[in-house]
């Protein structure tokens, strides 16, 4: 690293590992010989880089990751996860980035299990750390209606070259996330990647335009870069090289590629960028991105049919993998993980549901939950909290995260929650912060926050009411409602307005005309006359939202202002 010309006092702690020794040196050196019942911080750090994750406060519990690119995967080697998984009893998580995470894996087992996985066709290799991350694309990618181009070919090209690369194993400044669809419909929002290459077309030929910046709480912004099929691997190449040169690897929370182009703009890491391809770019190219939506069965361009199996939010048994398998090799169809967490089915021969789906979770993205350390409530089991038939219903799309780290990318989807523990409102359980609006299919802008905390006990409701107003509003989908509603209203009204539905056991349409806080609160007054929340309404709206939100939501036990929704009166 001391080509880097870094100051090593100011090396943040994992950056001064790498300067000590690299992450492949230390693969080469200690990884066979390792003690996983005695490890040290550093090899935490370095662990990561091979897919192995481990806490100190957790020392005898493992998780390992695998990388699959592009999501596919042969029904072999699912066979021998399935194997795997059902004879060491662990549990097994689909990624929102088309990956697998086999949980409460045992100390003694760690090593056994990650050999059976590298060693058989799978790999764990820069599945964690500062590294670049499994890519996704389009689940459909070649096969299905919006196809342009297929771009599994340049995700291997991509994978190949970084994978046990000495030069980038866990020595990047931070990890990078790549999205690459050569599809016409943004059914699978890429927007909150590092770098992504989106649909284009200039002169009459398909190619990328190219986003940078993105993270789980940011839009990736356009870079005014047009690359042909033939130049999406150079143009990585370089931009690794430039990330890797010209990263900050001093305060750990300004490590994303996001801060980078903040703090030198996006034109100078263009310039770098340009140094490292060789040659100047292409500019222009014109967005060839529309929004779709994928149904539970899709005709291929072939001619057959693609089934989406619904996970239960991301949990799959050694059952189910034992299943999936078996109907893939009986039906000679295709494995693939999409970045929603399901399983998809490419090639059946009939449009025929080849295994029943547990959940409604096709819209609804979950983090790990309580299976990673970082995460407080069990966020796939408190999915039972939210009005899952009306979320099927709608197409939806929900984002749900344990922490405020985002994996479930909750401000980039239609409505997005954080579990959180709080004991503001008494003794509750947990609850959610919940989040409302995002334009995510064009990366417009994310999601704002509109309520900080809701208890869990009340979120159903709460959510049912932010439905009600989407239904009311008479607007095709739930994004044209946040553009044509939301965007137009500050949303501390708008939590006012939810909670006034609340209180009143009614839900009354939101009216985007009126934007100033004195007609607001008028309105509010009119349509909720009686509520004591009104009174602290004097230059905004945090104090009533506080007010009442105490006031409604201190409770202990069950919800007992929910009413369902048959009972619930609607008012245009």
């Amino acid at each position: 690293m001391s080509e880097l010309h870094l100051d090593k006092d100011k090396l943040n702690r994992r950056e001064r590992y790498k300067a000590r020794l690299k992450p492949y040196d230390y693969y080469l050196n200690e990884f066979e010989t390792i003690d996983f019942e005695n490890l040290g911080e550093g090899d935490r750090y370095y662990l990561q880089d091979f897919g192995i994750f481990n806490t100190e406060f957790l020392e005898d519990e493992f998780t390992i990751r695998l990388r699959v690119a592009g999501g596919r995967i042969d029904a072999k080697r699912f066979a021998l996860l399935a194997q795997i998984v059902k004879e060491y009893d662990l549990t097994v998580v689909l990624t929102a980035r088309g990956g697998i995470q086999l949980h409460d894996i045992y100390v003694d087992d760690v090593a056994t299990i990650w050999h059976r996985l590298n060693d058989n066709g799978l790999t764990t290799w820069q599945s964690f750390g500062d590294n670049v991350r499994n890519i996704v694309s389009d689940v459909y990618d070649g096969v299905g209606k919006y196809s342009k181009i297929e771009v599994y070919p340049i995700i291997e090209q991509m994978q190949n070259y970084i994978l046990k690369n000495p030069e980038y194993v866990g020595m990047l400044p931070r990890r990078v996330s790549i999205a690459i669809s050569g599809n016409s419909a943004n059914v699978s929002p890429f927007f909150s990647n590092d770098l992504y290459f989106a649909l284009a077309q200039k002169e009459g030929e398909y190619g990328f335009c190219v986003f940078m910046g993105g993270k789980n709480t940011e839009i990736a912004q356009p870079s005014d870069i047009f690359l042909r099929s033939d130049e999406v691997f150079e143009f990585f190449k370089a931009f690794v090289a430039t990330f890797y040169k010209h990263g900050s690897r001093y305060s750990r929370s300004k490590t994303r590629l996001f801060y980078l182009l903040e703090e030198m703009g996006i034109e100078r890491f263009k310039e770098l960028l340009a140094q490292e391809y060789g040659k100047s770019f292409e500019s222009g190219g014109e967005l060839v991105l529309h929004k779709g939506e994928f149904e539970e069965f899709e005709q291929l361009l072939d001619g057959s049919y693609a089934y989406c199996y619904q996970s239960s939010f991301g949990k799959l048994s050694s059952d189910e993998i034992e299943q999936i398998t078996k109907i893939a090799e009986q039906n000679g169809c295709e494995i693939r993980l999409g970045s929603d967490q399901n399983i998809y089915f490419i090639g059946l021969k009939e449009k025929s549901v080849v295994l029943p789906s547990p959940k409604q979770s096709a819209t609804i993205v979950a983090c790990a939950g309580n299976l990673c350390p970082y995460a407080v409530w069990s966020i796939k089991e408190e999915t039972k909290y939210l009005p899952l038939d009306r979320i099927y219903k709608h197409r939806i799309k929900v984002g749900f995260s344990g922490c405020a780290k985002g994996c479930g990318r909750h401000r980039h989807t239609d409505i997005g929650l954080i579990g959180l523990k709080t004991n503001n409102f008494g003794d509750v359980d947990g609850g959610a912060r919940i989040f409302l609006g995002a334009h995510y299919h064009e990366g417009q802008d994310v999601a704002r926050q509109l309520f900080s905390m809701v208890p869990f006990v009340h979120l159903h409701e709460v959510v049912s009411i932010v439905i009600d107003l989407f239904e009311l509003s008479g607007c095709e989908d739930f994004e044209h409602f946040s553009a044509s509603v939301l965007a137009k209203l500050d949303m501390e009204f708008v939590a006012v307005w939810v909670l006034g539905c609340f209180a009143t056991k009614q839900s009354i349409a939101l009216e985007p005309a009126c934007t100033e806080f004195v007609a607001q609160k008028m309105l509010l007054k009119q349509n909720f006359a009686g509520i004591d929340f009104l009174d602290p309404m004097e230059e905004s709206f945090s104090a009533a939202i506080s007010k009442l939100g105490k006031k409604l939501w201190s409770v202990d036990g069950k919800d007992p202002h929910y009413i369902p929704p048959i009972q619930r009166n609607v008012y245009r």
